[in-house]
């Protein structure tokens, strides 16, 4: 099999799910709305727990990290793949296509660590309420929010680094909605069957230790919200607790999929679908799962909006 020149010079071309759409205009009209909510969204929730002083406590440090990296998550791949399609022009160069991958493994590894972190926030408030701001202080939370950065871009340039060595064929179609290992490792014309491995092992070992440490946090959580005497309290725990799990699931369906799952359960259709829904869709909902059943959050939006409109009549 020949090969094409996989320098500085070459490219790859993204068929994305826009463009194998049977109503592509109606899809990208639905992943537009969907941006424009992440991007607000986001963007809102940031702006609240940045300037609301009864926001300055460590789970929505946590949370407004989880948002910056969803913004900046569907930033990466987004505006890409609509200008794509709008231009009718799929090519994205190899430095590009690198960097994407790069940004996208960060983001998404830091996600991944940054959801356990907060599952041990929620345990440490609820099940140990009176050493909260002693096992939660300032210095913590920003060593988590550190560690979680630091270790996925880490892991994320080997990743980027060691996929893109490879020499690439004269197809240089990607059938996938972003520059992803799996789909970029379909292109290479040596054997990959031990990156393969590694990459699944790897995936595991990314994936199941924080995964296992929330589920961990939850179930003791649960048992000790059981034995709260007051209702409201135990409403309030379930209520905190219930959004995060349902942002845990999204996340790690997805992810498992992508990276666990062995690569004959995968098809380019299937790929894409998934890749829509964590690279999109979940960015546009976490932050309203988040913000619409908070009354902190809410308050502060509140607040925002009424010094807006003082400041407007003003």
């Amino acid at each position: 099999m020949e090969h094409w020149n996989s320098t500085l010079e070459s490219g790859f071309i993204l068929i994305g799910i826009l463009n194998d759409s049977l109503s592509p205009e109606l899809l990208c009209a639905t992943v537009t709305v969907l941006y424009m909510l992440a991007l607000t969204s986001n963007c809102l929730l940031l702006l609240a727990i940045t300037t609301d002083a009864r926001l300055h406590v460590p789970m929505y440090l946590l949370l407004g990290q989880l948002s910056l990296m969803d913004l900046l998550f569907t930033s990466v791949v987004t505006p890409k793949a609509f200008m794509d399609f709008l231009l009718s022009e799929n090519t994205i160069s190899f430095v590009g296509c690198a960097l994407q991958m790069f940004l996208a493994l960060t983001l998404g590894g830091a996600e991944d660590l940054l959801l356990a972190f907060m599952a041990y926030d929620r345990y440490v408030a609820i099940c140990h309420p009176l050493n909260y701001m002693v096992l939660m202080r300032p210095r913590v939370c920003w060593l988590m929010v550190a560690t979680s950065w630091i270790l996925a871009s880490l892991s994320a340039i080997v990743y980027t680094v060691y996929t893109m060595h490879y020499p690439f064929c004269k197809a240089r179609e990607i059938s996938h909605l972003l520059c992803e290992i799996p789909p970029l490792l379909k292109l290479a014309c040596a054997d990959t069957s031990i990156y393969e491995l590694t990459v699944y092992v790897m995936g595991v070992t990314f994936l199941i230790p924080p995964l296992v440490a929330i589920l961990t946090s939850y179930t003791l959580i649960l048992l000790t919200v059981l034995h709260m005497p007051s209702n409201e309290g135990r409403q309030k725990a379930l209520v905190t607790c219930s959004s995060h799990l349902t942002v845990v699931g999204m996340f790690y369906g997805a992810a498992t999929f992508m990276y666990v799952l062995p690569s004959s359960l995968h098809s380019p259709k299937r790929d894409n679908i998934v890749s829509v829904f964590y690279t999109i869709v979940t960015p546009a909902l976490n932050p309203l799962i988040y913000s619409l059943r908070n009354k902190e959050v809410m308050g502060a939006l509140r607040r925002i909006l009424g010094r807006y409109m003082l400041w407007t009549h003003s």
